[in-house]
């Protein structure tokens, strides 16, 4: 597919009392992606901590996560029947897993197409209150999905900060980066955000990041949020100047979407302004070469 429509949430986080509620909030935004004529819709990192209000969340924040990790079948069935039912790839944000043979937790995103398929892309780097608190544990593996749309990667949240994996993503044949965040203050937000201009600039690729907004002050893992979502583009000629596509306003519910043209992104990698994907090949050069000089 030439031209796809993207849709990209700040998806706002609130008490559910049953899993039914939760299912209506997520039904209802993708119902709207699908009125919007949308493609791909991608929801944020953590969006599913919403069902921690169904326990007891005076439990400690390790047990907790864990317990939402139950819920993990009944979120895959719901999100897989949304995408079959509206035509839609979703980007499923994440939900905790436990793996059945090792016992460790981790943080998997999930990306459903409308045929029923779904693949999943394990967080590669824990912060440190995931490592330290949450005890969830990374994955080992990057992938790049080659779908209808065409070839895209996940980065979910720090992931992003880590451009070695990105660059790989990209030379893998990725044209669009999907970074489904979750942060609690505006510093990580602009983490997250700066990152993602940069991996758009670096590798000439579309970046879509959803946030969460909105707090669950009862679940310590949620108490707060601060999240803007945004398309970004390359930093050249043929795109928006300040290579911003599209942007929510920050911290309130809504849905961003827009355009991206993959040929237009095809075009910019073999003759835009600058090459740095091209040229990259020349910078691990002289990276593999680098000495220290005393003075």
């Amino acid at each position: 597919m030439d031209r796809l429509r993207v849709a990209t949430l700040q998806y706002f986080i609130r008490p559910v009392n049953a899993f039914e509620e939760f299912e209506q909030q997520v039904s209802g935004l993708v119902d709207t992606a699908q009125d919007y004529d949308c493609h791909l819709l991608v929801f944020p990192e953590y969006f599913t901590t919403q069902l921690l209000t169904l326990g007891d969340t005076r439990l400690t924040i390790r047990d907790q996560v864990r317990r939402l990790a139950e819920f993990r079948p009944r979120f895959v069935e719901l999100m897989s029947g949304l995408a079959r039912r509206s035509g839609l790839h979703i980007a499923g944000g994440t939900i905790p897993e436990v793996d059945p043979d090792t016992g460790r937790l981790h943080n998997d995103a999930y990306l459903f197409t409308p045929q029923g398929k779904w693949g999943i892309q394990g967080k590669l780097h824990m912060t440190r209150f995931e490592r330290e608190e949450w005890e969830v544990t990374s994955r080992s593996t990057l992938k790049v999905f080659d779908t209808a749309l065409g070839k895209m990667a996940i980065a979910i949240c720090y992931d992003v900060q880590f451009p070695e994996i990105i660059r790989a993503a990209a030379r893998a044949g990725a044209d669009i980066l999907l970074v489904p965040s979750c942060t609690d203050d505006r510093r990580g937000f602009l983490r997250v955000r700066y990152c993602s201009h940069a991996r758009a600039i670096e590798n000439q690729m579309y970046v879509v990041n959803a946030a969460t907004v909105g707090s669950l002050p009862m679940v310590p893992a949620v108490s707060l949020n601060y999240g803007q979502a945004a398309i970004l583009t390359p930093s050249d000629l043929p795109f928006a100047r300040d290579g911003i596509l599209a942007e929510g306003v920050p911290n309130q519910e809504s849905m961003v979407y827009g355009e991206l043209d993959l040929t237009l992104l095809g075009r910019t990698r073999s003759s835009g302004t600058v090459l740095p994907l091209l040229d990259s090949e020349r910078s691990q050069e002289l990276a593999a070469s680098v000495s220290v000089e005393t003075l």
